[in-house]
């Protein structure tokens, strides 16, 4: 049985588990992108909640993991060479499991590059101009009385919006009949930000069909379904 003790957030987090990777995450759009893949890849871990409301993410037994202070988290026990591995950053995190289990990639060479860029372009982009948009929509920023700021967000979250419809026209999955890493990083983002973030009608979302077409079919997925309740709230 793997001893992940010398691991400080184990500590408050314990394992009950040690033998299954750890996974310290919340239900965000970031966080579950590593709940689903790791539902759709049937791998054996243990979730935690890592609590915003009590600042779970500042503490040191966190930040031992993460210095970013930042969820989604894991601790593989089974790491490369049999070694347990920490990673953050759920778009590393996503490359690391798929290709830990050879799933969720193409394994040939150039269709592997370009899933790779697809989810470099949701971390750079969607993600956080995303988030931004959502802020000034939805939080403090509704009360600015200054809509520049919102307007910049709303203007490329339709480019990005745009971006991704053009890319899908025609296309089951952005990397066409594959469904991989890709469409795990960018679609939590596109249903957070038409439910939770409720912008659909400021970024007239309707007319992006390819978008919300390929985002029906996602959500509908057995593993998606599962993966976007876990960790569970407490």
């Amino acid at each position: 049985m793997p001893d992940l003790s010398a691991f400080a957030i184990t500590h408050k987090w314990p394992a009950q588990h040690p033998d299954r990777l750890q996974l310290y995450s919340l239900p965000t759009p970031n966080g579950v992108k590593v709940s689903i893949a790791l539902e759709e890849l049937g791998l054996p871990y243990e979730p935690h909640l890592v609590s915003f409301d009590t600042n779970d993410q500042t503490s040191p037994e966190f930040l031992s993991l993460n210095p970013n202070n930042k969820i989604p988290a894991i601790l593989d026990p089974n790491g490369p060479g049999g070694e347990p591995l920490a990673l953050f950053e759920s778009g590393a995190i996503l490359l690391y499991l798929a290709e830990k289990t050879g799933q969720l990639i193409p394994q040939e060479a150039a269709a592997r590059y370009e899933t790779i860029q697809w989810v470099m372009w949701q971390m750079g982009g969607l993600g956080p101009m995303f988030g931004q948009l959502g802020f000034f929509h939805k939080f403090a920023g509704k009360d600015y009385e200054d809509k520049r700021p919102r307007d910049r967000y709303v203007a490329e979250s339709k480019r990005l919006l745009g971006v991704l419809n053009q890319r899908l026209a025609g296309r089951q999955w952005v990397m066409g009949d594959q469904y991989t890493i890709a469409d795990i990083a960018i679609l939590p983002w596109v249903r957070n930000l038409i439910g939770f973030y409720g912008a659909g009608d400021l970024v007239e979302f309707g007319q992006f069909t390819d978008v919300q077409r390929v985002l029906d079919v996602f959500v509908a997925r057995p593993a998606v379904v599962r993966g976007l309740a876990i960790p569970a709230r407490g």
